[in-house]
């Protein structure tokens, strides 16, 4: 596997990509009209703007990517972290890509610098990211208006 930046030219992939893993894998947890509302705004043009100010990692087998996580400052916080946009292709999903995504952010500067690091999760990657020692911020264990847990880790 190779793990690289994001490039531009992976913008339409990228789009691609989420849009398959959301109808594929997030259909069970969430109706159609949320779905095609959280597509929608996946763009190409989505990951480039996001790409001027976090670091968004793409994650290649054969040169195809089939898995995306990105990382940047929660909120302008120097000392706090967010996690963004973790993906792996259903065809890829239960060989570890997941966990490597995860491996590879919390190696980045913006992780290592920070002393609290924050997920909005999908209900379906709730118990990956718990598994990981990400545990529900403030205690609530229910979604918001996003339908999105909040999780969050801290470095010590």
């Amino acid at each position: 596997m190779k793990i690289r930046l994001f490039e531009n030219e992976d913008a339409i992939d990228l789009s691609k990509l989420v849009a398959k893993t959301m109808k594929i894998s997030n259909s069970k947890d969430y109706s159609l009209e949320y779905l095609k509302k959280d597509i929608s705004e996946r763009t190409p043009e989505f990951f480039i703007d996001r790409s001027k100010y976090l670091h968004c990692y793409v994650f290649l087998i054969n040169n195809k990517i089939v898995g995306t996580g990105s990382i940047g400052p929660y909120w302008g916080k120097k000392d706090e972290s967010s996690l963004f946009n973790i993906f792996v292709d259903p065809g890829f999903q239960g060989q570890g890509i997941g966990k490597k995504i995860i491996i590879t952010l919390e190696n980045d500067s913006y992780f290592k610098q920070a002393k609290r690091i924050e997920i909005p999760s999908s209900i379906t990657a709730v118990n990956f990211y718990r598994n990981l020692g990400y545990n529900f911020k403030d205690n609530i264990k229910s979604t918001d208006k996003e339908g999105l847990f909040r999780l969050e880790k801290f470095n010590i």
